[in-house]
C-alpha cells in the first residue's frame, strides 16, 4: 500500500477456487473493482498496490458477501471496507447507509479521516462521527442536514437509538471494527443490541486481530454465510532506524518535544499528529517558541504542501508537522528524526511514517510519545514489527563549567543557542543549559518568557518541574511499588475529594469494575485518577467520582449504557436513617449526642 508494505502471508478461504502453479501479478486497486472517483482518490494519496487483507476482502464486499476477517492491527483494514462503501454509495439517500462501530472514539475518528480522504474526489459525502464526550448539538445537527456514513462507538450509538434520533431503518453496510476489543472493553451486549435493530438484509463486515470464541457465536448469528479471510503478517521496519518512545500525558506533550527538540542534533523533522486541525495548532505553537515550523495536511492545497516539501528539502525549514495522508510518499534527505507526537492506532501507520527518515542507507531516529492509556498500541508495535523500540527519559537541563549568568543579567537574544541545532559531531555535541550560538536557524527572537526561563534554568538546573512530572508518569509499573518504600508517595485524591454515584447496574448484570471504568471514561473523559473505589452490589453499583465534577460530564454519563442497560447515574445520598453508603467508608459508630442529651456529670470529690 505504501512504500513500507507489511509483507503479508494470506491464508486461503475454504471456498477459494485452487490456484495455478504461475504466480499471479499482484493486483492494483483498479483490478479489485475500485473505480472513478474512488480510484482516483486512492491515487492521489499515493497508494498502489493493495495490502493482503485489501486484495482478499475488497472484490467480495463489492460482490456483496459478508465478511469475517481476521488481521492484526495495521494491515490497512480501514481502505478495506472504506472504499467498497464508497463505491456503492448512494449519494441521493439521506438517511445512513453505512454503519461502523469502533471501540474508542480515537479510532472512530481516524476511520472518519479514512472516509474523507478516501471520498476527496466525491462531491457531498458525508461522513459523521458519533462518539461520547462530543456535545449532542454537533451530531444532532449533522444528522437531520443528512448524513451517508456513521462512524461511532456502541454507548453513543444506542443512545442515538434509544433517543430516536439514528435512523438506521435503511441501512446498508455495517462494519465492526477491532471486535476483540469491543469485547474485552465489555460492549457485547450493546453490539448486539445494535445489531438487532438494524435490517435484516443489511451486509456486514467483521474484522478482528484475533478469533476468540465470542466472536465466533456474533459471527454466526449475526452474518449471514461469511466468507472467511484470515491474514498473518510479518510487518519488517528498516534496521538503520533508532525506535525509542517516551510515556508522557497528553498536556506534556508540548513541552517534552520542545526538550528533545534542544537536546537532538537534527536536521530536519516531521512531527506526526492524529487530526489535520492540530497540525497548525502545534506548528502555531513551535512557532510561538522560535522553531521554524509548519504544518501540512489534506486542507492544504497541492501547490502549498509542495513548496512547505521543498523548503525543508533546501533547508530553509526545519520542522513539518504534518498528518498520515499529507505524508504520504515523502522523500527527502534531510530528514533525520520522524516524531509521533501522536501514536498512530495501526501498525502500518506507524511503519509508514518511521519508513520517512533512515532512506537510501542513511540512518535515522524515530520518536513516540505514548500517553499511559495507549500502552496497548505499544504492545501492538512490538507484536507486529517484531522489534522493541527503547523506552527513553526526557532529557535534563545540565550545566557547563563557565559560569552561569547572575540574576540580575538578562542575556542578549543574539547569544541564544539556535533551537534546532544541525548535526555535529560526537565531540561536539555536548548540549548545555548555557551553551549558546548564534540563532541563525530562529523563525524569530525568543520572547521575554522564554528567557526567563531558560535563566531560571541556568541558575538552578535542578529546579525541573517538567523532567519531575514526567517521569512520574514514565515511571514503569513495577518500579511504582519499590520506588514507594523509598520515597513518600502523595496520594491521589482524600477521602473528601470523592463523592458516591450510583448507578443502576450490578452483580446480576454481570458488570465487572473495569466496564465500569471502560464505560464511564470513554463517555464522559474522565481518566484513571478520577475513579476512587467501586463498590458492586447485586442491583446497582456505587462509584466514587471527583466531588467537583463537571455538570456538562455528569449530563453525558446519564445516557451511559453498560451491559445494554441505561445506567441512570445519580448522586448517592443514602436511604432515610441510614448513613451514606460512600465506598470505603469504614466509619461504622453511630452520630455522636449533642451535648445537651447527656446526662449531668457526677462531681468528682477529692478525699
Amino acid at each position: 500500500m505504501t512504500d513500507a508494505t507489511p509483507t503479508t502471508d494470506t491464508t486461503p478461504t475454504t471456498d477459494a477456487t485452487p490456484t495455478t502453479e504461475a504466480e499471479p501479478i499482484a493486483p492494483g486497486f483498479e483490478e479489485l473493482g475500485v473505480t472513478g472517483p474512488v480510484l482516483a482518490a486512492v491515487r492521489d494519496l499515493g497508494y498502489e498496490t493493495p495490502s493482503a487483507i485489501q486484495a482478499a476482502t475488497i472484490p467480495l464486499l463489492l460482490s456483496g458477501r459478508d465478511v469475517l476477517g481476521t488481521a492484526q492491527t495495521g494491515t490497512g483494514k480501514t481502505a478495506a471496507f472504506a472504499l467498497p462503501v464508497l463505491e456503492r454509495l448512494d449519494l441521493s439517500q439521506k438517511t445512513p447507509q453505512a454503519l461502523v462501530l469502533a471501540p474508542t472514539r480515537e479510532l472512530a475518528l481516524q476511520v472518519c479521516e479514512a472516509f474523507e480522504s478516501y471520498a476527496g474526489h466525491m462531491k457531498g459525502v458525508h461522513v459523521l462521527p458519533v462518539y461520547g464526550g462530543q456535545a449532542y448539538g454537533v451530531q444532532l445537527s449533522a444528522l437531520r442536514r443528512g448524513v451517508h456514513i456513521v462512524v461511532g462507538t456502541p454507548g453513543r450509538i444506542m443512545d442515538h437509538q434509544a433517543k430516536g434520533t439514528l435512523d438506521l431503518t435503511e441501512l446498508k453496510y455495517l462494519v465492526l471494527d477491532e471486535a476483540d476489543e469491543m469485547l474485552k472493553m465489555g460492549f457485547a451486549e450493546d453490539v448486539e443490541q445494535i445489531l438487532a435493530q438494524t435490517p435484516e438484509d443489511k451486509q456486514v463486515a467483521l474484522f478482528s486481530a484475533t478469533m476468540p470464541a465470542a466472536i465466533r457465536r456474533l459471527a454466526q448469528k449475526y452474518l449471514r454465510d461469511p466468507e472467511e479471510v484470515a491474514i498473518k503478517t510479518k510487518t519488517t521496519t528498516n534496521q538503520n532506524i533508532t525506535q525509542r518512545y517516551l510515556v508522557v500525558s497528553y498536556a506534556q506533550k508540548v513541552d517534552a518535544l520542545t526538550r528533545i527538540l534542544e537536546v537532538e542534533n537534527f536536521d530536519g523533522v516531521i512531527v506526526f499528529v492524529r487530526t489535520k486541525n492540530e497540525t497548525e495548532t502545534l506548528a502555531e505553537r513551535l512557532r510561538a517558541r522560535g522553531y521554524s515550523a509548519t504544518a501540512i495536511s489534506g486542507d492544504v492545497p497541492q501547490a502549498q504542501r509542495e513548496r512547505s516539501v521543498n523548503q525543508l528539502k533546501d533547508g530553509k525549514l526545519d520542522i513539518l508537522v504534518a498528518t498520515d495522508v499529507a505524508a504520504r510518499g515523502l522523500d527527502v534527505e534531510r530528514i533525520s528524526h520522524v516524531i509521533n507526537f501522536d501514536i498512530p492506532t495501526d501498525t502500518e501507520s506507524y511503519v509508514h511514517r518511521i519508513g520517512r527518515t533512515g532512506r537510501a542507507g542513511r540512518t535515522g531516529d524515530a520518536i513516540s510519545f505514548i500517553t499511559p492509556r495507549e500502552r496497548y498500541l505499544l504492545k501492538h508495535i512490538e507484536k507486529a514489527t517484531r522489534q522493541q523500540p527503547a523506552q527513553m527519559t526526557l532529557p535534563r537541563p545540565r550545566t557547563s563549567t563557565r559560569p552561569a549568568w547572575p540574576a540580575s543579567t538578562t542575556p542578549s537574544p543574539r547569544l541564544w543557542r539556535p533551537p534546532a541545532g544541525s548535526r555535529r559531531s560526537a565531540t561536539s555535541s555536548t548540549t548545555t543549559c548555557d551553551t549558546m550560538t548564534c540563532p541563525s536557524r530562529m523563525s524569530q527572537p525568543p520572547s521575554r518568557s522564554s528567557l526567563r526561563a531558560r535563566r531560571r534554568c541556568l541558575l538552578d538546573p535542578e529546579h525541573d518541574p517538567l523532567t519531575a512530572s514526567v517521569d512520574a508518569v514514565n515511571r514503569p509499573p513495577k518500579e511504582r511499588g519499590a520506588r514507594a518504600e523509598r520515597e513518600p508517595r502523595e496520594p491521589r485524591r482524600g477521602r473528601g475529594d470523592y463523592a458516591p454515584y450510583r448507578i443502576e447496574v450490578g452483580r446480576r448484570h454481570r458488570v465487572e469494575p473495569r466496564q465500569i471504568v471502560g464505560a464511564l471514561a470513554n463517555e464522559g473523559g474522565l481518566r484513571r485518577d478520577d475513579f476512587g473505589a467501586i463498590a458492586i452490589k447485586p442491583d446497582f453499583s456505587i462509584v466514587e467520582l471527583p466531588a467537583n465534577l463537571d455538570p456538562a460530564v455528569l449530563e453525558r454519563l446519564r445516557d451511559t449504557r453498560i451491559s445494554g442497560r441505561l445506567i441512570e447515574i445519580t448522586l448517592d445520598r443514602g436511604a432515610p436513617g441510614r448513613r451514606r453508603s460512600a465506598p470505603g467508608d469504614r466509619d461504622d459508630r453511630p452520630p455522636r449526642r449533642d451535648r445537651g442529651d447527656r446526662p449531668p456529670r457526677k462531681p468528682r470529690h477529692k478525699g
